[in-house]
């Protein structure tokens, strides 16, 4: 086991450590200002900063319509709940494991990267977490765009629909993604302490806005409709389980950006109380309630329309007044707004801040993130669910579950949370293992990546991977991606941090 000293100014009784007035490592291939510790004055994020962030990242679209997905598979209003709350249950574990190192160290996901993988290699998971954060950034922000339009086109009697096309859609549909695009930029660039305020004030508004859809459609429904008494079609037999198992892994695999990328936000936290009680508050139960608001808000639709209304978008642009379209309106962009900004802009303007730290702060990572949102073209990964939501969330929470395991592992096992402040940015420190890699996290993330996702198969016609799977003999793992990428990199990355039995730092080459 390799334990390092912790680099810190003496006398803080809580363990948390900064780097000592005039020591602020130089070399720019590794520092700019949005790398360094944040210092122990200036951790100032409590208990509902915390809370109010998973709220306000909880409550989104496509989080809404997780539990309609698990019931359009068989499930029951009950089994998709259950599904949803245990899933959060299970990610919140190294949610907060690795969010331990904000607090303490002050530093965020890549520098934290650099003591397993090494300096340089800290790059590694540092752009395969940036990309998928950009790939969602723009299918958020496409997301959003719609329902902004498809709002503003109830509103203005349906002539916004019929706008002359650029690119097979309205001209109108364009303008409402480019400025809902705009408008996340614009709050971003303010910096992250802008984000803390704009989470504060959003969280409790969102809440208020979905019990206000649920008391609308109630109130129309004469009580919430026939769905909460419809039987699961899988029972909780032989037919369930093939279903519960993967469906788990999916729910997980929704968060799992976060449990890699949450000390990006915890080196902000006032200590471990605050950012352990926040998520916690914050995560599972806020993901349990807004399955439940959207399970109850969906029978309601059924009851009233004859069919279930599982977009809450479309819903609400079913409302009669004015009023009620533009209190949806704001709803939906105040609650897209809330979590692209923190989930999926934040990570990578980190990640590339990281990649080239005198070219690149946090402020130009966030443009660049922006940029790259859209050159992915997002409309054309909505087209095909199958394809980039379905079997793209398999494959992404397998990669990233390899790296979770490597981060707990390194972090927990063997370095028990104890780090060198200062060596985190030196090439001549502890982390720079052979010329800026840690052979070690390679394999670990090879093997563990190839058996969480070697398997990846699809059905006839739905995605990009034969049926029999990638790699045949290891299909039957691929529906426990997440899972078997974070065991398996842990135990290995253990094994072979023990076998080799020496300091990081004996092991340097330049």
């Amino acid at each position: 086991m390799t334990d390092t000293v912790p680099s810190g100014r003496p006398g803080m009784s809580d363990g948390r450590a900064e780097l000592a007035p005039g020591t602020a490592p130089a070399d720019p291939r590794f520092v700019n200002d949005d790398l360094l510790p944040v210092p122990v004055a200036e951790r100032r994020w409590t208990t509902y900063n915390f809370t109010a962030l998973w709220v306000g990242m909880a409550h989104n679209i496509p989080s809404w319509m997780l539990a309609s997905g698990l019931i359009a598979l068989g499930m029951d209003w009950k089994q998709a709940v259950l599904t949803i709350a245990l899933a959060n249950v299970v990610v919140l574990l190294p949610m907060l494991l690795t969010g331990h190192a904000g607090p303490k160290y002050g530093i965020p996901f890549p520098v934290l990267a650099r003591a397993s993988f090494g300096l340089r290699g800290a790059n590694l998971p540092a752009l395969i977490r940036a990309g998928v954060a950009c790939a969602w950034f723009g299918i958020q922000t496409w997301i959003g765009g719609q329902g902004v339009f498809i709002l503003l086109d109830k509103v203005f009697g349906g002539s916004w629909a019929e706008a002359s096309r650029i690119g097979g859609q309205p001209w109108t549909l364009w303008l409402c993604f480019v400025l809902f695009w705009a408008l996340e930029l614009a709050i971003i660039y303010r910096g992250m302490d802008a984000l803390r305020r704009f989470e504060n004030w959003a969280a409790p508004f969102v809440i208020v806005g979905a019990l206000v859809l649920l008391g609308w459609i109630a109130v129309k429904a004469g009580g919430l409709g026939p769905l909460l008494d419809q039987p699961s079609r899988l029972g909780w037999g032989a037919d369930f389980w093939p279903v519960f198992f993967p469906a788990l892994m999916g729910m997980i695999a929704f968060w799992a950006t976060l449990s890699l990328n949450i000390p990006d936000f915890t080196r902000f936290g006032a200590g471990q109380r605050s950012q352990v009680l926040g998520q916690t508050l914050g995560l599972p139960t806020t993901m349990t309630l807004f399955a439940l608001l959207s399970v109850l808000v969906t029978s309601g639709s059924q009851a009233v329309y004859g069919a279930p209304v599982w977009d809450p978008v479309a819903l609400a642009a079913k409302a009669d007044s004015v009023f009620g379209l533009l209190f949806a309106l704001v709803t939906v962009l105040v609650a897209t707004l809330s979590v692209n900004i923190a989930a999926n802009v934040v990570s990578p303007a980190y990640d590339l801040a990281n990649l080239a730290p005198k070219l690149v702060n946090f402020r130009t990572g966030a443009l660049i993130t922006g940029v790259v949102g859209v050159l992915i073209m997002p409309w054309k990964l909505t087209a095909t669910p199958e394809l980039y939501i379905f079997t793209w969330l398999g494959l992404v929470g397998g990669l990233l579950g390899t790296v979770a395991g490597i981060l707990i592992a390194d972090y927990w096992i063997v370095r028990r949370t104890v780090l060198d402040l200062e060596g985190l940015y030196r090439a001549d420190g502890p982390y720079w293992y052979r010329g800026g890699w840690n052979p070690a996290a390679v394999l670990a993330f090879a093997v563990g990546g190839v058996l969480a996702v070697g398997g990846s198969h699809s059905a006839p016609g739905t995605g990009p991977f034969p049926e029999d799977g990638l790699v045949p003999f290891l299909k039957p793992l691929a529906d426990y991606g997440w899972a078997v990428g974070l065991a398996a990199s842990l135990l290995l990355y253990t094994a072979l941090m023990r076998r080799r039995g020496a300091s990081p730092s004996s092991s340097r080459s330049s």
